[in-house]
């Protein structure tokens, strides 16, 4: 039963057109009830973020399933299949095993390395198994996904370098100071990309973030959204030798610090280090305070500069991820195989034995003088016969489907001999009569039902000596045999 992965992404699909097809959490309990509906999704799993929608499922056919998931995106949204069929794309099997180990290492992710992806991942698939929509292939697929995303960033630098110019501000701010606990920054203006600085900043530990701005109602206003302290532009001077770290990003036609306002604060503080960062353009301060002893000065040019080359080694990472991540896959895609390749030896065993019960006795029929010896000679070469012919072939497909295209064996040898559909004969599982037994025998099968949906399991109550023994105490009885010999004669 292969797996398929449809969906769309930042990389194929507008943001418009994500937007109409994206689930909120609110939502889930309708959902699932929803995707309930389609009896050819046998498990399913919905991924919606911000950037991607996506529906993981294992199907019983591939284009079928495939139509299924677009026709559950078109009903639930009520968008014609036309508006958004164009920007979808599928994979199946090995396709859709690595589709997803890239989605949760963050390989696919509009931001190599970002960590958020892993977190909405897992708490997809936990919606997914609360409703009982994951049976124990999909759930081994994620749960061997979340593993791959951690060896990924733990093995890779992937996740290392800052790839936004606000977070690469903090990385040279710990490159200077090393522990920020200790630093206190100013924000002076209120723009942007240096109030998502300010946020980072203090996320990684900064003890005070003081606001300047014109107006001060504007310095009060971001000063509760981060919890700081807004001070008066007049003021400024006499708390700018207390901060550490100096964000500017005030509109002005000329530099708020000049070179010697900044050697007059660098001196009352006995020159300890200062770090600038000029977010503003025209620039808040004067280029040449970088030649001050102790005083560090990055302007936007400085940072993009240290964003691209941090990209660069971000993509040298994920080249090295890209490899484990393949290797993963091709491993996860064995395993998948071999699930399939017992049953389908035994289905096609026993086509061959269903051929051969039916020629033998159309030939027997036909030569009703035949003595029973020469009836079972006849028969013994049958079976001889189909035994022969099968056994290379079973051999060889029990090899090959430990190689990487496997599944294309398994799904080949399916269509050469029709196997595909239901076993006739239902494989039957013996357990004692007891609550406990039963509970046990009963949750196997569920998870063999699960993994083998085409085939029918029965469960067999087979009564032992030990059931029938009711005026002796259990440790008295001693013989573990009492409870399982008939079962295993069975």
């Amino acid at each position: 039963m292969p797996l398929l992965v449809v969906g769309l992404s930042h990389k194929t699909a507008p943001l418009e057109i994500r937007e109409q097809l994206a689930f909120e959490p609110y939502q889930w309990q309708e959902v699932a009830e929803k995707l309930d509906q389609y009896s050819e999704l046998q498990e399913k799993v919905l991924l919606s973020t911000t950037n991607r929608v996506e529906v993981y499922a294992r199907v019983k056919e591939v284009e079928q399933g495939r139509e299924r998931i677009v026709q559950f995106l078109s009903d639930y949204h009520g968008v014609p299949e036309r508006a958004f069929r164009s920007y979808l794309y599928h994979f199946v099997e090995g396709e859709a095993i690595r589709h997803l180990f890239r989605v949760a290492s963050s390989l696919d992710s509009m931001v190599v390395g970002e960590p958020q992806i892993l977190g909405q991942v897992q708490e997809a698939y936990n919606r997914a198994k609360a409703h009982g929509m994951v049976g124990n292939v999909l759930g081994a697929l994620f749960e061997k996904s979340f593993s791959v995303a951690k060896r990924v960033h733990t093995e890779t630098q992937i996740a290392e370098n800052a790839v936004s110019i606000s977070f690469a501000a903090v990385e040279l701010a710990k490159k200077i100071f090393v522990d920020l606990h200790h630093c206190t920054a100013m924000l002076i203006g209120t723009g942007e990309m240096a109030e998502l600085a300010a946020q980072h900043l203090l996320h990684h530990g900064v003890r005070t973030l003081l606001i300047c701005s014109r107006p001060f109602e504007r310095a009060v206003a971001v000063a509760e959204r981060l919890d700081g302290d807004a001070i008066q532009y007049d003021h400024l001077f006499t708390y700018l030798e207390t901060a550490d770290i100096v964000l500017g990003s005030m509109p002005t036609r000329h530099p708020v610090l000049t070179r010697a306002a900044v050697q007059e604060v660098i001196r009352r503080r006995r020159y300890r280090p200062m770090f600038f960062i000029d977010m503003a353009a025209p620039r808040n301060i004067d280029p040449s305070v970088n030649a001050i002893s102790n005083v560090y000065l990055y302007d936007v040019d400085d940072l993009q500069n240290v964003v691209n080359t941090n990209i660069r080694q971000r993509q040298q990472e994920a080249a090295i991820a890209e490899e484990l991540v393949n290797r993963e896959a091709v491993a996860f895609q064995r395993w998948l195989n071999s699930l399939d390749v017992a049953p389908t030896i035994v289905s096609l065993q026993q086509k061959a034995e269903s051929i051969r019960q039916q020629e033998l006795s159309q030939l027997l029929d036909h030569l009703p003088t035949l003595s029973e010896q020469e009836r079972e000679a006849i028969e013994a070469f049958s079976i001889a016969m189909v035994d022969k012919l099968l056994s290379t072939p079973i051999m060889n497909l029990r090899k090959g489907v430990k190689a990487p295209e496997g599944n294309k064996l398994l799904q080949a040898v399916r269509q050469l001999f029709d196997l595909n559909e239901r076993w006739h004969r239902p494989i039957r599982i013996g357990s004692r009569g007891s609550s406990l037994a039963l509970r046990q025998t009963e949750w196997v099968q569920r998870q063999l039902a699960s993994l083998f949906p085409h085939i029918t399991f029965e469960k067999l109550i087979i009564k032992t000596s030990g059931d029938v023994i009711r005026d002796v105490p259990l440790p008295t009885v001693g013989d573990k045999g009492f409870f399982v010999k008939e079962i295993e004669e069975a």
